[in-house]
């Protein structure tokens, strides 16, 4: 897929997010071009998936400014769908039923296109109830393509899978991405998974992004020693531990003096 564009489709510029005077993230700047898959990677509670909250319009930055195209986002944007670790399907609600809550005008026709573009079209009569894990969030992102986004949040939406349905799940993320023409943005704590999808892969220490690594494998990816490198480089900066800064060394030294 092709990335090439003049000026980013997606801006991150100078973004803050506090929360009760905790600062979770500090100066993130990231450009996004249109087309690419980036992944976003770090440790629980290092602000990754307060990043992907921002970016939706679910939550606002502190200070600094998200722009999507020419517009500056605010509020939920109707070309950006988002995708969490839970399905949260509605259980009264038959399968198709389910998709169509994510097209504004419920079209019945769109919604069985989407259940056939992720593999369930046979199962659009089904309860929720009756299904796996992994059909489940194939039905979730069912829903979040049935309107034609511009931009996919996925947030962790693998992580509770098994082995075999995450890496089939990959897959048809991978071929939906290139087949809709999707920007893509990817939190996960798998840094395999990271390296298998994306074109970049960005890390998050501390509410800062210390790595932005461009995934130079061609496609489909390989587990070979070209991505064990990668993998092992964004592991090995991961386990790491970062090195305090000058500022975090002087809080330190005043709080030990009160």
């Amino acid at each position: 897929m092709s990335t090439s564009q003049i000026s980013p489709f997606l801006q991150v510029d100078g973004v803050q997010k506090s929360y009760d005077q905790r600062t979770i993230l500090s100066d993130i700047n990231v450009n996004v071009r249109q087309g690419e898959f980036v992944a976003i990677v770090g440790r629980s509670g290092c602000g990754k998936s307060t990043l992907l909250r921002l970016i939706a319009g679910l939550e606002s930055p502190s200070s600094g400014s998200i722009m999507l195209g020419n517009r500056k986002l605010g509020s939920t944007a109707p070309e950006t769908r988002f995708l969490f670790q839970e399905a949260r399907l509605l259980p009264w609600k038959s399968v198709l039923d389910n998709v169509r809550l994510g097209i504004p005008d419920k079209n019945k026709d769109d919604a069985r296109q989407s259940l056939r573009n992720v593999g369930l079209g046979e199962r659009e009569g089904d309860w929720p109830g009756v299904l796996s894990g992994g059909q489940k969030q194939r039905v979730a992102l069912a829903r979040a393509l049935a309107s034609h986004p511009r931009l996919l949040l996925l947030d962790e939406p693998l992580g509770a899978l098994d082995a075999l349905t995450r890496i089939e799940m990959q897959q048809l993320i991978e071929r939906l991405w290139v087949e809709e023409d999707l920007t893509v943005i990817l939190v996960t704590h798998d840094v395999s998974e990271a390296v298998a999808l994306a074109d970049r892969v960005l890390l998050i220490e501390d509410g800062h992004i210390t790595m932005d690594t461009r995934i130079t494998l061609e496609r489909p990816r390989v587990r070979d020693s070209g991505f064990a490198h990668f993998e092992n480089l964004i592991l090995n900066r991961l386990l790491t531990p970062p090195q305090e800064t000058p500022q975090q060394i002087a809080q330190k030294q005043i709080s030990f003096s009160i």
